[in-house]
């Protein structure tokens, strides 16, 4: 009879391993799915994972990669840190949604203006705008006790449905014979977030995602802040004892993670977006949560897992044109990755051991 045996510590071994296991599982797993589905599993698993980078269309794809981590690191680099401190912002879509809706808003009502204020000052709006989304569950944790959890992903759906009405209302383009969706913002220079180096997919938002990657590492290694959520994480009470306060630790966290998310939509609307339309959300919000715990709350392992879901979402629409491969693989590739991931996560904790009878 097999018996889990807690560790005294977790296992940074397994730590490291865990992920690789979970990946390689997945495409296994995956495999199987698509033999099972009347697909070759070897030519399905190829066009998602090796095509993208080293395929015929690879010329296209690559500087894709980049286009797709970005709003991936950037977002899940705030969402780790308040996973490091126990507080668990579920509802970073809605506060990717509403970034590009306060940004572009700004954009919308400088036009026709040209200046080089303008896409700055969006900048700010989006973070400014993630922020204010995610203090909303910050604010009614800190003073009713409310979930977390459930009043940030629920406001996924608010969020949702204010672009639907600014994308039908407020924002519609005077121009666009009475179709939903802003201005395109692509066509606006002042606002308009195009790649810096040409072939590469690099954009504001590949820059800010970098950036985001140092200044997580220097918080939670170098700052006073970073020890205060690794001390709430792992030890709630002596955290408190030490003169860390929980109110102010979950609006620092929501508030964070929110402004990055918002910051990341508004990436995405000035640049491979476009425009406010009742589409606005791509899942991304929730994509970063698995990429978060793939690469560990560690900002280098967000970069890694940032770029191998980012090849999941390009591999998946390259087999959907290849292969007429059904749209939903990508979210069954990366919830199998979670699963995954998650059953694997045992091993960092408890070890395998036989009972041995009498």
């Amino acid at each position: 009879m097999i018996l889990l045996v807690p560790r005294q510590s977790a296992s940074n071994g397994w730590q490291i391993a865990t992920p690789v296991m979970a990946v390689l599982a997945t495409m296994v797993t995956g495999g199987l799915l698509f033999a099972i589905m009347g697909y070759d599993p070897i030519a399905a698993i190829r066009t998602i994972f090796w095509d993208p980078l080293f395929g015929p269309a690879a010329s296209y794809s690559r500087p894709q990669l980049l286009i797709k981590a970005a709003p991936l690191i950037l977002i899940a680099s705030g969402l780790a840190i308040g996973f490091r401190a126990g507080i668990w912002n579920i509802g970073a879509e809605g506060q990717y949604i509403i970034g590009g809706i306060t940004g572009a808003a700004v954009a919308l009502a400088a036009y026709p203006s040209e200046g080089m204020w303008i896409f700055p000052a969006m900048v700010l709006a989006g973070l400014a705008g993630g922020w204010a989304w995610g203090m909303i569950p910050a604010l009614l944790r800190n003073w009713f006790g409310a979930s977390e959890i459930l009043v940030s992903l629920m406001l996924v759906y608010v969020a949702q449905r204010v672009a639907a009405w600014m994308s039908f209302g407020p924002m519609r383009n005077p121009e666009g014979m009475g179709f939903p969706g802003s201005r395109n913002l692509q066509q606006y220079p002042a606002a308009a977030n195009p790649e810096l180096i040409p072939g590469t997919g690099a954009h504001w938002g590949v820059v800010a995602a970098a950036v985001a990657v140092l200044a997580t590492w220097f918080l939670m290694s170098r700052h006073i802040r970073g020890f205060h959520i690794r001390a709430a994480g792992t030890a709630p009470r002596a955290a408190r004892f030490a003169g860390v306060s929980p109110t102010t630790l979950v609006a620092f966290c929501l508030g964070l993670s929110g402004a990055l998310a918002g910051a990341a939509g508004l990436f995405e609307v000035a640049g491979p977006a476009g425009q406010i339309t009742d589409k606005l959300g791509t899942g991304y919000g929730f994509t970063a949560i698995i990429v978060a715990f793939l690469g560990r709350l560690h900002p280098v392992g967000i970069l890694l897992a940032g770029l191998l879901l980012a090849l999941t979402y390009i591999g998946g629409e390259l087999a959907q044109l290849t292969m007429s491969l059904p749209a939903a693989t990508v979210q069954v590739f990366q919830g199998m990755l979670l699963f995954f991931l998650l059953g694997f996560d045992l091993l960092t904790r408890f070890q395998i051991r036989r009972r041995v009878t009498a």
